[in-house]
Order: C-alpha cells, then sequence, then structure tokens
C-alpha cells in the first residue's frame, strides 16, 4: 500500500470532516450527560492544624524545636489516620461507616517545611464532609497531646461546607472529551482511509494495475 502524501491527507481531512465534527459533538454531549446526570457529586474540606513542640524540650531551643516538629509531621499524619482516632470519630458521629470507609473519605498531607498539617475530608454530602474533617482534628488533638506529650496543638482552620462540588469536574471532563475524540476520530478516518483498497480516482486506477488512464466516461444525467 502507498503511504499517503499531504495532499492525500488533505484531501481525506476535508472528505471526512464531518465524521469528525459529528464524533467530536457526540462525545462532548455523553461527556456532559455522564457528568451532570450520572456521576454523584463529591465535596471536599479540609482543617489545618498547627502542631506544637514537645513539653519535655527546653524552651531556648526554638530553632531545634521547629526542626524536631517537622521531621515529627509525618508521625503526626499517621496518628490522625489511626484506628484509634477514626473509631472514635465513627463512634461521635454515629457514621454508619467502617475504619476502611471512613479511610476512603479522609486524606492526610503534610504542608512542606512547616509544622503544619492539613486533614482533608471528602462526601457526598457538604455538611458531612465538614463535620468529618473537623471531628477528626478535634480526636487528634486529643490523641496526640497523649501520645506525642505535645504542649499544644492550635487549629489554624476549620473546616466549612463547600458550596460547590470538588467532582465531577464538568467543565474539565468536557474539554478532555472533546480533544480526545478529535484526535481519535482523526486517527480512525485516516487508519480507515489507509487500509481502503477501493477504487475511487484515475490515479487509483494507475497504481493499481500500473497502466495510464486514457479515457475517462463521463457521468451523464439524463433529464
Amino acid at each position: 500500500m502507498e503511504e499517503l502524501d499531504l495532499r492525500m491527507l488533505l484531501r481525506v481531512f476535508r472528505k471526512r470532516l464531518w465524521i469528525i465534527v459529528l464524533i467530536t459533538i457526540l462525545s462532548t454531549v455523553i461527556s456532559g450527560l455522564v457528568s451532570l446526570y450520572i456521576l454523584e457529586p463529591e465535596y471536599e474540606t479540609y482543617t489545618t492544624l498547627m502542631i506544637g513542640r514537645p513539653m519535655d524540650y527546653k524552651q531556648e531551643m526554638k530553632y531545634d524545636d521547629v526542626l524536631l516538629n517537622q521531621k515529627l509531621v509525618s508521625t503526626y499524619g499517621e496518628i490522625a489516620k489511626s484506628k484509634v482516632v477514626a473509631n472514635e470519630v465513627l463512634f461521635n458521629l454515629r457514621l454508619n461507616l467502617t475504619y476502611e470507609e471512613l479511610g476512603e473519605k479522609i486524606e492526610v498531607k503534610l504542608v512542606k517545611d512547616t509544622e503544619i498539617i492539613k486533614i482533608i475530608a471528602r462526601d457526598k454530602d457538604s455538611a458531612a464532609a465538614a463535620q468529618i474533617a473537623n471531628e477528626i482534628a478535634k480526636v487528634f488533638m486529643k490523641h496526640v497531646a497523649i501520645i506525642m506529650k505535645i504542649e499544644n496543638v492550635q487549629v489554624i482552620d476549620v473546616a466549612e461546607a463547600p458550596i460547590k462540588p470538588n467532582k465531577p469536574r464538568t467543565t474539565m471532563n468536557l474539554v478532555i472529551a472533546s480533544v480526545l475524540a478529535f484526535m481519535l476520530s482523526i486517527f480512525a478516518v485516516f487508519i480507515y482511509e489507509y487500509f481502503d483498497n477501493t477504487v475511487k480516482t484515475p490515479e487509483d486506477i494507475e497504481k493499481s494495475i500500473g497502466l495510464p488512464v486514457i479515457g475517462i466516461v463521463p457521468k451523464v444525467t439524463y433529464q
């Protein structure tokens, strides 16, 4: 099979443009319908905590305390995600969830080069997400004070019920769907054209049988 040259590619693109446009529009519409009516919205909120220093460290060693606390933040994060904290949160909020199910709804991030941790909660209900984040912070503060003998843990940001859902991101889904559909439809059209052996033009006849075309019978329309 002969390779497609640039002029042929442009001809194929113009000829099959309606297919490319149709597939792109259909894919975009389907993506929008799925995002709006099938995918359930998910809300995300967070609370941030400033971790204090352990009580048994001298107050004048301020810089060393900061370095120590930065290293211990990962430990604090594990405490926030522990079963002890999770089970108490489930009990306090009367949530009908398992430890694993609650774990899927929360995430603990460490703010780089600081003594701050961010507790993120996600839920299909906006108010529930804020309630979970704040309760985890509350229970965590109690347990970390006992386990690590922390002098103080302060809440910087209280989780608030978000107004808009974090997911699905309808606009982004539409853009991704349209771009992918456009690219894939072009690829599919050119692949189809490449493997299509049917004769459409005089040039196709010359390439197929290796002989020049000496005449063409015009199409006659009878009225």
